[in-house]
């Protein structure tokens, strides 16, 4: 499995999509398409997404309402989500897209560069976010472990407790063997280690 971070792109025009990938070919990501408001609400099923590039005018299911699902679903809410849209530049659209939950919303025909450099942020944001999450992962796993320390301590002290109860036992025996008093000796060894490794309290 790639571990490049992946941009969903969703137009329902193929030339349009071809001209996003070609823009951000030279980006080291994993570019994603989707003809449809639908394909890129399966997409976001199965994989998880830096930012969305989301064209507004669709037949069917529109940008705005594309949006909205992904803003409403838990596990997408906080994927950025930037606006590429044919339509009108007016205000009223750009204040559309921000109410449907975008981050951004540029005009076509746009600056490669700007799209490029735009995406570039959320990437990077995504990778630290990323980055974050993992070594926080991490702690609690090493919190956990250390957190059964403790019993699995106890557990050895009562084993070992068991073993000084019956060499004791033994060594009280007149036929018991030699070694027996060399066990004793090593059992003490062994707890003063095990009482060493206790965690202060």
């Amino acid at each position: 499995m790639s571990d490049k971070a992946r941009i969903l792109l969703v137009d329902d025009r193929p030339e349009n999509l071809v001209a996003l990938e070609a823009i951000l070919s030279t980006l080291d990501y994993a570019l994603v398409r989707a003809r449809s408001g639908d394909e890129a609400l399966k997409a976001l099923l199965t994989d998880e997404f830096a930012v969305i590039l989301l064209d507004v005018s669709m037949p069917g299911m529109d940008g705005f309402e594309t949006a909205a699902h992904i803003k409403r679903r838990e596990k997408t809410r906080d994927v950025p989500i930037i606006f590429l849209t044919a339509v009108s530049n007016e205000p009223h659209q750009a204040f559309r897209g921000y109410a449907a939950g975008a981050v951004d919303y540029i005009a076509k025909p746009f600056d490669p560069w700007v799209l490029r450099a735009k995406v570039s942020v959320f990437v990077d944001l995504y990778l630290k976010n990323k980055q974050l999450r993992d070594q926080a992962a991490l702690l609690r796993r090493h919190l956990s472990a250390a957190d059964a320390v403790p019993d699995v301590l106890a557990e050895l002290g009562a084993r070992l407790d068991a073993v000084q109860e019956q060499a004791d036992v033994l060594a009280e025996d007149d036929s018991a063997p030699a070694g027996v008093k060399e066990l004793q000796h090593r059992l003490t060894h062994l707890r003063d280690a095990l009482n060493a490794l206790h965690p202060a309290s």
